[in-house]
């Protein structure tokens, strides 16, 4: 640690002790090279206390330096300078979605079989007599879209809007009920943009285990202690697991909420991202905790990536402040995309090709389970434990076959776990050939050493 980075030392180069103040101070030092990248700094009570002020002052000065993308967060490790950004994406998202050579075969990228998405040229046909909206005021969610979205919606009470897909929801959500600092619980393993994302917002990822029922009760009881902002969990067709909440884990879940102290200050948010080709029924803590819990249902997988739209649903104060900050950028999903999705979520031949995508994966991940020996996950993925990561990877690699390291779904970036082995995810919605044989192949390279 270099010295300037002792709370004391570095209270005594800030000239002035507000928020604003602080931040300009430590971003000089920053630049003028004396903090360099990697530094670790002192935590806010420490510096708070060094300057005589609140650690509140303190967390607003750091937040607005890690918005602006000068200092990051890394958990219990501490804060640091940040080091020359990466290129493009955030590095978990890099490496889960990194650009590599051709394979015969890419299971590696979580995304929908084209082949199964439905047609869009007659929803955009039919929506294109709506397609003459000049107003910037209209409201940010058509009223027949929200009818239709309403039918299957766990809480009557929720205001209903519409975002730019699952991660901006998140996104958005955070941004308002989470503060610098502040910690979030998440599931172990997750989808790795979301450690990303945290890190970005300069919050701290409080892992909780999961079964194939969802999150453990217990678990989540122990986390709860941390005082969390937020509680990230994906209901259904779990990134990577498959896993998908049952009725009676989520009445448990909302009584570990309802009965913490520290819990009852939390917002749950949901990550519905599969559900419209997802086997499992919808299942929400919305419909015990409505006016803590966020909804987002997002049309990515079930009726194509590109849409980027998203419902997402919450406490109307809540999804009001959203509205109201979102209507300072992009302000509305384009709602010539709204008129398609309204189309496709009522045309009867739109409706029939969802269903049949959704029998198809179940199919492929039947097929592929039997050839494991394994149960079926939900979705289109598959979560495979392997003896090495590496190995399982170089050895599907040669068979011109990919497939995702599964060290970056855990907020500690582990090779291998409790049980001592590795996992790699397989997104088994994309096999559109021989099942049994790509679960040969990759039977071989589980075993690979």
């Amino acid at each position: 640690m270099t010295p300037i980075t002792t709370a004391g030392v570095l209270a005594q180069r800030v000239d002035e002790p507000s928020p604003s103040g602080i931040a300009a101070s430590l971003a000089q030092l920053i630049a003028e090279g004396t903090l360099a990248p990697g530094d670790r700094l002192p935590t806010v009570r420490d510096l708070a206390r060094a300057l005589g002020v609140s650690p509140a002052t303190v967390s607003t000065a750091w937040g607005a330096l890690a918005g602006a993308g000068t200092i990051v967060a890394r958990g219990r490790a501490g804060t640091f300078v940040r080091g020359a950004p990466a290129p493009d994406v955030a590095p978990r998202t890099r490496r889960l979605d990194g650009h590599t050579p051709a394979t015969r075969l890419d299971l590696s990228r979580g995304t929908p079989d084209p082949a199964l998405l439905p047609g869009l040229a007659r929803a955009f046909e039919r929506s294109a007599p709506h397609a003459s909206t000049a107003s910037y005021h209209d409201q940010p969610l058509l009223p027949r879209l929200e009818r239709l979205l309403r039918r299957g919606w766990p809480a009557p009470s929720h205001r209903l809007t519409a975002v730019s897909g699952a991660l901006d929801g998140i996104d958005r959500v955070l941004g308002r009920v989470a503060r610098f600092g502040d910690r979030v619980v998440v599931e172990r393993p997750t989808f790795p943009p979301l450690y990303d994302l945290l890190d970005v917002l300069g919050l701290v990822a409080v892992p909780v285990e999961i079964d194939d029922e969802g999150i453990l009760p217990d678990s989540l009881a122990e986390a709860l202690s941390s005082a969390p902002s937020a509680l990230l969990l994906q209901p259904r067709a779990q990134n990577p697991t498959g896993a998908s909440m049952t009725p009676g884990r989520a009445a448990d879940l909302a009584r570990v909420i309802a009965g913490s102290p520290r819990g009852r200050g939390a917002v749950v948010i949901e990550d519905d991202h599969s559900g419209a080709i997802a086997q499992s029924p919808a299942v929400s803590l919305a419909e015990h905790l409505p006016e803590q819990t966020v909804l987002i249902r997002s049309f990515s997988k079930s009726h194509g990536p590109d849409l980027r739209i998203a419902a997402l649903g919450g406490p109307d104060n809540l999804i009001a402040r959203v509205e109201a900050r979102r209507s300072l950028g992009p302000w509305w999903v384009p709602r010539l995309i709204q008129h398609v999705v309204a189309e496709l979520l009522t045309d009867g031949e739109s409706i029939a090709e969802v269903a049949r995508a959704r029998a198809a994966y179940a199919a492929r991940q039947r097929r592929f389970a039997a050839a494991l020996g394994r149960d079926a996950a939900d979705g289109v993925n598959a979560w495979i434990p392997v003896e090495n990561e590496r190995a399982a990877l170089v050895h599907l690699a040669a068979q011109g076959i990919r497939a995702a390291a599964g060290s970056p779904f855990f907020p500690e970036d582990v090779t291998s776990t409790a049980d001592g082995r590795a996992r790699i995810r397989v997104t088994v919605g994309a096999i559109t050939g021989d099942v049994p044989a790509v679960a040969a192949s990759i039977a071989r390279a589980a075993a690979a050493s």
